[in-house]
């Protein structure tokens, strides 16, 4: 097999053990930070997905990450009302 099979390989392994990380983890329920943080998982899965598979290039898939880790400083930063 050739790198990007392996690659792909230890991409879904990961991806693979950070969901079930995440879900064994959690409160039960779907709130604000556990919905964002799944979300937030799968892009940058995907991305790294399609990065490995050269659909994407090296900037588009650091801005991506740039993009990611935006929202999440916005949701750590994020006050609660009232």
């Amino acid at each position: 097999m050739d790198d990007q099979v392996w690659q792909l390989i230890a991409l879904a392994v990961f991806a693979t053990a950070t969901m079930i990380g995440i879900f064994s983890t959690k409160t039960p329920g779907f709130g604000k930070y556990s919905t964002s943080v799944v979300v937030l998982c799968v892009v940058v899965f995907m991305a790294s997905f399609f990065l490995v598979i050269n659909q994407i290039t090296p900037q588009v898939f650091s801005n991506v990450l740039f993009a990611v880790a935006g929202y999440a400083g916005g949701l750590i930063k994020s006050e609660k009302p009232g």
